[in-house]
């Protein structure tokens, strides 16, 4: 048999099928890609029922509505960028209004602080009656705190104090601001935090300047810190 006999009779070797993408093999499922396919479904199925049970956790938990005893737990004195933006908000007022009064020839000067008729209730608490005919000596707040920032080692810093709270409320218990809502002789804001220092503190000069001293010590270390930051933004 010649050579170019053999040749023609020998059998071809069979080719490998292509799949539709033109790769080889069969194109079905391997136990390898059944492996991963099982492992991303059950991942899935998890993850889908973690989020839906979570979600039915939280709707059906009780709803937690802060209350005083909860409002007195926080720290007063912690940074409080909401109220402060108010404080900023009440000062741009009075000197829109201030130099809107100049314009118009009206009243310079305006006084932000208003004497309320009534305390102010706030944070859950019911608004409280002043004492009946109250009618305090001018110079006895002052007296009183003088005497609270002497007792803190303040003494040295006693005119800090007296301009602060004279510029804020002219050391009036009663005194509210109308633009903020700022109340009291520390200009508490609301009034209702106070309420860490006693519950009469709508209406006691004593409660509220020792709420004041504390908010004082613990944002601004000494009063004449106080008065300097007031100085240079017109809150404190």
């Amino acid at each position: 048999m010649s050579s170019g006999q053999q040749l023609k009779e020998r059998p071809r070797a069979s080719r490998p099928r292509r799949g539709a993408g033109g790769r080889s093999g069969s194109g079905g499922l391997t136990p390898k890609r059944i492996a991963i396919l099982s492992v991303s479904v059950a991942v899935l199925a998890g993850g889908t029922a973690f989020v839906v049970r979570t979600s039915v956790e939280h709707s059906n938990a009780p709803k937690q509505v802060l209350g005083p005893d909860s409002f007195l737990a926080l720290d007063p004195n912690a940074p409080d960028p909401e109220t402060d933006i108010l404080k900023e908000q009440a000062v741009q007022a009075l000197r829109k209004d201030r130099l809107e009064s100049t314009r118009d020839d009206r009243k310079k000067g305006l006084d932000p602080v208003e004497i309320a008729q009534k305390a102010p209730g706030g944070g859950g608490f019911t608004p409280a009656d002043f004492p009946p005919g109250s009618s305090p000596d001018p110079g006895s707040n002052k007296a009183l705190g003088k005497q609270m920032a002497e007792a803190r080692g303040w003494g040295g810093e006693w005119g800090c104090l007296e301009k602060l709270w004279d510029k804020e409320s002219h050391w009036n218990e009663r005194a509210m601001n109308r633009y903020s809502g700022a109340y009291g002789i520390p200009q508490s804001l609301p009034g209702s935090k106070m309420a860490s220092a006693g519950s009469d503190w709508q209406t006691n000069p004593a409660t509220q300047i020792k709420w004041g001293l504390g908010y004082i010590a613990g944002r601004y270390k000494t009063p004449c810190g106080a008065w300097a930051h007031s100085q240079s933004t017109g809150w404190y």
